[in-house]
């Protein structure tokens, strides 16, 4: 589904997003506001590149943070739930990985955790991936799969394909 589709879908469902990216910084929440119409969907947005920032804008619980690192499905799934709650968003797509060049927290280069929290879910569903390629490769990859996993349940949820 394109990301106008979406958009369109979701504008007309009355449903909101918001974002809270790290590796991607900004490019899932511009890749949303690229769409026409983005205005009644876009809440906003967290880019939360720093592991401090993840804690104080999106309320990751720092203990999680230094035991197990950014990269980690948990925080992914902290970062969703601070997106909807600051921005006062229906539905939440966060995102957190490994661009590289180098690997960060015992975590590989291309390994990314995507979340997306939703109405009527008790949590975050959140999905690992492993993504090759370069810096930006990874990025890219990353905002896709952060928007097919929001297709996916307006898809499956909301029955609007």
């Amino acid at each position: 589904m394109r990301t106008a589709e979406l958009v369109a879908r979701l504008t007309d469902a009355g449903l909101t997003v918001a974002t809270c990216e790290s590796l991607t910084a900004g490019k899932l929440a511009a890749a949303i506001a690229d769409a026409p119409g983005a205005s009644a969907v876009l809440r906003g947005g967290l880019v939360t590149y720093a592991s401090d920032l993840k804690t104080a804008l999106a309320g990751v619980d720092a203990d999680l943070l230094a035991a197990s690192g950014a990269v980690h499905p948990q925080v992914a799934a902290q970062m969703a739930t601070g997106a909807a709650r600051a921005c006062r968003a229906d539905i939440a797509l966060a995102c957190t990985g490994v661009a590289g060049p180098d690997p960060q927290d015992g975590q590989p280069v291309g390994r990314v955790f995507t979340a997306l929290l939703a109405p009527h879910m008790t949590a975050p569903e959140v999905v690992g991936h492993d993504f090759s390629g370069d810096r930006a490769a990874i990025r890219q990859a990353t905002v896709e799969a952060c928007l097919s996993q929001l297709a996916s349940w307006v898809q499956d949820r909301w029955a609007l394909s």
